[in-house]
């Protein structure tokens, strides 16, 4: 397999972590977003929407949008599972998952954050509006896992749910959010980071981080 991404793109960041939950191997071809290696014709004719990641199989079929890639990893590679069995957990489960993917990440992510630039708002003030959709979106999701067993976002073992939540918790810090705010969200992301998986697809330990 063949995983299109960037160090420090919160989607691949997903996918990493699915692949080594799953010990599946992948070799890594990264794109830097902020020079545009993403738009080059090449990989426009792979990935149409030129984003990260992409994964390719091994029969060189391309799969892209993070949550879609790490489902299909789930149903080819069952074990462990990333989702409940029980359909009534697995749609709560999916849900955090999609407020984050769907609902923060995309208001913050960098080409939103380009286009604010081009509008003219100062350096200071999109800033501002990544920190915003961050904290914003953390708030809710922290009352979405409040009442959950944990230590993980909904149980004893980790999930699509923390999948998500890992990264999005670093971006949430690199734009400068108190995420002292959100003390059941850093209860999940510590006892994901005490597992190898997550710990081997931090952005800082990818070959082509910055």
């Amino acid at each position: 397999m063949k995983l299109h991404g960037y160090f420090r793109s919160s989607a691949a960041y997903r996918v990493r972590i699915a692949l080594n939950l799953k010990g599946l191997t992948a070799e890594h071809l990264p794109h830097h977003l902020r020079k545009g290696e993403q738009c080059a014709p090449t990989y426009l004719a792979i990935n149409p929407q030129g984003l990260v990641p992409t994964l390719e199989d091994d029969s060189g079929t391309a799969l892209t949008q993070s949550l879609a890639i790490i489902e299909w990893l789930d149903e080819t590679h069952p074990n462990p599972p990333l989702l409940p069995e029980d359909p009534l957990r697995r749609a709560k489960v999916r849900a955090f998952a999609l407020a984050i993917a769907c609902d923060i990440h995309p208001v913050q992510n960098l080409k939103v954050l380009a286009r604010l630039r081009q509008l003219g708002l100062a350096e200071e003030k999109v800033t501002e509006w990544a920190a915003w959709a961050n904290r914003e979106g953390l708030s809710a999701c922290e009352a979405l896992v409040r009442g959950e067993q944990g230590p993980f976002c909904f149980g004893d073992k980790p999930t699509i749910a923390d999948l998500c939540l890992v990264p999005q918790l670093a971006n949430a810090r690199r734009f400068g959010v108190d995420v002292a705010a959100f003390p059941r969200l850093l209860e999940a992301e510590a006892a994901a980071k005490e597992m190898k998986a997550f710990t081997d697809a931090a952005p800082d330990r990818q070959g082509d981080a910055e």
